[in-house]
């Protein structure tokens, strides 16, 4: 290669390489001539043909796909989807593989990003099925498929063109069975927002104007919080958010004894199994004791919050933190029963810093944070309001090994943590990890 461009691999480039370990992102790590390769659609012990798809900075490393498997893994399986592979959809990036082997593939990288971000070896990691999907498939409720010319669909990885589709395996039954794959792409649309909440019938909200996000997993629908207070996993900017074309219906969702109202744009697990056992994975670690203080932060529209209202009673206090307006104002309304409970729409840095300065106290704290984590002043602030039991539910495994490293050194320790596989067929995995005090010298832990 001749010119400025630095020595290794060009975009368009094909070349054979041997798969190394599993990256965090949905890739695997190779080498060629010494250059790091991030490759999709492969696996761990695979001889490969790649196509280069993109540098990194001065070309440093590259990414690829895999366009021709030459020695397979026995973990190798053919996709259940016909959008799913090299080039195409990006919405999945594991259809390729067993999805036993995805579970371990994913507890591989917590325990990789423990251990490199966080300073913690040693940690046993298993990532559970959740209940309500088939086999992996159908468990998304919802999804936001963008409107392209030719139809509607999902977008191709790494890129704005529309894949049209005419099923989407991951989406749920319900869906789908609103068709909007099925019929002609409506005009003067950019995007279809699509919901089937646990309680009443789906719904379709129609966007307008907006950059609806890269890959196949449609701008902020990937099953997080938006990148303020809660949004989407996987946004790659640039991105302007779309609007709705029209007022946005509130949609029910019941998790145990509680039923939640929010706005059919508002954030909720994606998952059908992931909010039940979230909840009950939360309040069995905190244990709430009538009478205790608990802190919500990144509260939604209060998930955890109600439960942990009942559970502490009127004589104790919960305050659910929460940064986006509308879903504070959704938390209020779901917290309206329960008057010791209250919601303060507000960053949470800005709010657990006035909370120390006021030396208030915890019993109990639950933080979701989007994929950046809570960060270091966060965490900080946490560890001094002297909480008794922290749980933290995190979308991203590097997030969290970064803000464990921060609790550790502010004397709140590990004592647990699982994983769960609220997104088959991806890369993305939900972690929550139990933190406690970590006890004095010469103490011993009740």
């Amino acid at each position: 290669m001749t010119g400025d461009h630095p020595p290794g691999v060009a975009v368009g480039d094909v070349v054979v390489v041997d798969v190394g370990a599993v990256a965090h992102g949905g890739h695997c790590v190779a080498r060629h001539e010494g250059q790091v390769l991030f490759v999709r659609h492969t696996l761990p012990g695979e001889r490969v043909r790649v196509r280069v798809t993109g540098l990194g900075p001065k070309g440093r490393f590259a990414h690829a796909e895999a366009v021709e498997v030459l020695q397979a893994s026995p973990h190798r399986v053919q996709p259940p989807c016909p959008y799913a592979g090299p080039g195409r959809c990006g919405g999945c990036d594991l259809q390729h593989v067993d999805l036993a082997e995805q579970r371990r593939l994913k507890a591989t990288v917590v325990r990789e990003q423990l251990a490199r971000l966080g300073g913690i070896g040693d940690v046993d990691v298993v990532c559970h099925p959740l209940p309500g999907d088939e086999d992996g498939l159908r468990w998304r409720t919802r999804v936001e498929f963008a409107v392209g010319t030719d139809g509607v669909g999902l977008r191709r990885h790494r890129s704005h063109e529309v894949l049209p589709l005419q099923d989407c395996l991951i989406a749920s039954a319900d869906v789908v069975g609103t068709g909007v794959l099925a019929g002609d792409a409506p005009r003067g649309v950019s995007a279809l927002d699509v919901v089937a909440p646990s309680l009443g019938d789906p719904v379709v909200v129609p966007l307008t104007g907006g950059t609806v996000g890269v890959d196949g997993q449609a701008a902020g629908r990937s099953g997080g919080r938006p990148g303020g207070g809660r949004g989407g996993r996987g946004r790659r900017a640039p991105h302007t958010p779309a609007r709705p074309a029209g007022p946005v219906p509130t949609v029910q969702e019941q998790v145990g004894p509680d039923r939640y109202s929010l706005s059919a744009r508002g954030f909720w697990q994606v998952h059908p199994g992931a909010a039940p056992t979230f909840v009950e994975q939360v309040l069995t670690w905190l244990d709430p004791q009538e009478g205790e203080s608990a802190l919500d932060l990144y509260a939604g529209v209060g998930l955890f919050a109600r439960p942990l209202a009942a559970r502490v009673g009127p004589r104790g206090w919960v305050l659910a933190v929460e940064a986006d307006r509308g879903a504070a104002e959704s938390a209020t309304g779901n917290l309206g029963d329960r008057p010791w409970a209250s919601v303060l729409a507000s960053p949470a840095e800005r709010a657990v810093t006035d909370l120390v300065a006021a030396e208030e106290r915890a019993d109990l704290v639950v933080l979701d944070p989007p994929r950046t984590g809570a960060g270091a002043p966060v965490v900080r602030g946490i560890a001094a309001l002297r909480p008794r039991a922290v749980v933290y539910v995190a979308c991203d495994p590097a997030a969290l090994a970064r803000d464990l490293r921060t609790a550790a050194e502010e004397g709140l320790e590990l004592v647990d943590l699982v994983a769960y596989d609220a997104f088959p067929m991806t890369h993305h995995v939900e972690t929550l990890a139990l933190l406690r005090p970590r006890p004095a010298e010469g103490v011993r832990p009740r």
